[in-house]
């Protein structure tokens, strides 16, 4: 085989595997309360969506809030970690992938409280959901709305 043939059939062996493989699962775990439903649908999405999600439960989101510096008017209902952000909250995966893709220079991001209409959560929206950048300012500045 020379090297012509040798590079053909490696293109063609690359152009037949599965996107899913070239782009790979996205690691993260979530921190969250071992009886809170909409945590489990939340990890459903990410899954669907990229994911690979490892839950680990917990009974004490106040010591996994403080270690990821999450302010208490930004707390969620878990804390997510992926390539060394904090995502809080029920936030969309196309919002944790640019923030990973785009390596910005943020500690994370956060949707407070539990929203109806946000992933993971049932029922319509009740207006604009806000995604915050996770940081110490004393207002949040508002990254995203959807």
């Amino acid at each position: 085989m020379d090297r012509r043939q040798f590079l053909l059939m490696t293109v063609m062996a690359a152009a037949q595997a599965p996107v899913a493989a070239a782009v790979g699962d996205i690691p993260i775990t979530i921190y969250r309360n071992p009886s809170c439903g909409c945590c489990d649908v939340y990890a459903g999405y990410l899954k669907e969506n990229g994911f690979s999600v490892t839950l680990v439960d917990t009974f004490d989101a106040v010591a996994v809030h403080r270690k990821h510096r999450v302010p208490e008017r930004l707390e969620g209902c878990h804390t997510a970690i992926a390539a060394n952000y904090v995502f809080e909250g029920l936030i969309p995966a196309e919002y944790v992938k640019r923030v990973i893709g785009e390596k910005r220079p943020i500690r994370g991001l956060s949707v407070p409280g539990m929203p109806s209409g946000a992933p993971g959560m049932p029922g319509p929206a009740r207006g604009p959901i806000h995604v915050y950048y996770l940081d110490d300012a004393s207002s949040p500045q508002v990254f995203e709305t959807f």
